[in-house]
């Protein structure tokens, strides 16, 4: 299930203490969103791998962060993350070519081509790192998916640029980096050919036309010419991708389809495709479109044809819960878990279900269980800290609600805020008390920003 943020500035004062909600995707907005979704980012982080490895770098911390925008984009910021824009993804014709630009990224973070803004972004929320890349210093969010981030692509992207942009020779470097860990992880190369002969138009567009990919990452004849030669030289060049692997890919394309253009599905998947990428962008549609009773005849098609599939668990739990029957979508996002234990935003998801299905202390205490695992895999979702705040607040536990937004107002930058909740903690806590040592501690980092 996708998770975005949209709306930061507009939307942050008024909502910060309003009920939490799931998101509504907006399909208007130009806005830099971050997206946040298992099935997406676990597909994703298993085709790329073996690239990290090649590159002598640990999958597990390397991290996928996925960007709602039109544009061609990707780059690495705040340490080994890749941040890829939706529009990127939806203009690649096979896993190949995805792979190929998380290669040359990977170059990136191998090469040391970093932007030097790593300390200032530790402990930073996904959302804080793009707001200071995009020159907006920490984002403002909130951690309720429905109310973060107006960032006008328009308005930023020269602040972008300055960030992001990558001299010639690093460029080179990367592409021939992306090259040897793709030979080494016994990878067809040729994606990373095929996408980049894609941009070569671009290098003879007006400036004001070309790709931000293009722009971040100065494209030139020479650079294109040496990426297709050391290709050729390849043992894998012809060698397929798992079948799997192809499959996956129409999926997450049909999902985000569904997703942010719900109106183009009928147009990319004619009436008389029965596929599952087409009924899948289908379901998503209706739901997105608030089509209650197509959208879910669709999620019980999807389920019946791969019953033991977790994200289409996922997704019937996730429309069941946002057409306001939260309590029949525990079972399905339990299910999801029990199929897929290491999937941090289905248990958010399930946390928020449990949560707004009333004040029953044993569900909220069990919400709080998955929180605190879901807060293991993604100590930068600000999310999980609003949730805890919401359960713990509803068993009475005050202190710990104000730990819980004291620690997402750090995530956000919003210190000032997280030093009056501390603050509060320390002034009725003993000395010597967990709370009082994780109070503390926050305080502590705090000033150790301001230093």
């Amino acid at each position: 299930m996708i998770h975005f943020k949209d709306n930061i500035k507009t939307l942050f004062w008024a909502l910060v203490f309003t009920s939490i909600a799931f998101p509504v995707w907006s399909q208007s907005n130009p806005a830099l969103n971050i997206v946040r979704d298992t099935e997406i980012e676990s597909v994703i982080k298993e085709w790329a791998s073996p690239v990290f490895e090649a590159a002598g770098l640990d999958p597990k911390a390397v991290n996928i962060i996925l960007v709602q925008n039109s544009q061609l984009n990707a780059f690495v910021a705040g340490g080994s993350n890749i941040f890829i824009y939706t529009g990127l993804i939806e203009k690649t014709e096979n896993p190949g070519e995805l792979i190929g630009v998380i290669a040359h990224e990977t170059g990136h973070i191998s090469g040391g081509h970093l932007i030097k803004t790593r300390d200032a972004l530790e402990r930073a929320s996904y959302e804080s790192i793009l707001g200071t890349i995009l020159g907006l210093g920490a984002a403002i969010a909130t951690g309720e998916t429905g109310a973060v981030g107006a960032i006008s692509a328009g308005s930023t992207s020269v602040a972008q640029r300055r960030f992001l942009t990558h001299s010639r020779v690093q460029e080179s470097s990367a592409d021939q980096a992306a090259l040897s860990f793709m030979d080494k992880a016994q990878l067809n190369p040729s994606g990373l050919s095929s996408f980049m002969n894609k941009l070569k138009a671009e290098i003879y567009r007006p400036f004001d036309q070309q790709s931000e990919y293009v722009l971040t990452h100065p494209l030139v004849e020479n650079r294109i010419s040496a990426i297709q030669e050391r290709m050729e030289q390849s043992p894998y060049k012809d060698k397929d991708f798992p079948s799997s692997w192809v499959k996956q890919h129409a999926l997450i394309k049909a999902k985000l389809i569904g997703y942010i253009t719900p109106e183009q599905v009928d147009w990319t998947y004619n009436v008389t495709d029965k596929s599952t990428e087409a009924l899948y962008a289908r379901t998503i549609a209706a739901y997105r479109n608030n089509k209650v009773e197509d959208a879910i005849t669709l999620a019980d098609e999807l389920l019946a044809a791969e019953p033991q599939n977790p994200y289409f668990l996922e997704q019937k739990g996730q429309i069941l819960f946002d057409f306001g029957r939260g309590e029949e979508s525990i079972a399905y996002f339990n299910k999801a878990i029990e199929l897929l234990p290491d999937a941090p935003f289905i248990r958010i998801a399930l946390a928020h279900a449990m949560i707004e299905s009333g004040d029953d202390p044993a569900l909220l205490k069990e919400a709080i269980k998955h929180l605190e695992i879901a807060l293991q895999d993604e100590p930068r979702a600000s999310r999980i800290h609003r949730l805890l705040a919401t359960a713990y607040g509803r068993l009475g536990k005050d202190n710990m609600t104000k730990l819980h937004l004291a620690e997402e107002a750090v995530l956000q930058r919003r210190f000032d805020y997280a030093k009056v909740q501390v603050n509060t903690i320390l002034q009725s806590e003993t000395e010597n008390s967990p709370l009082t040592t994780r109070a503390n501690d926050i305080l502590v980092f705090i000033e150790k920003q301001g230093s």
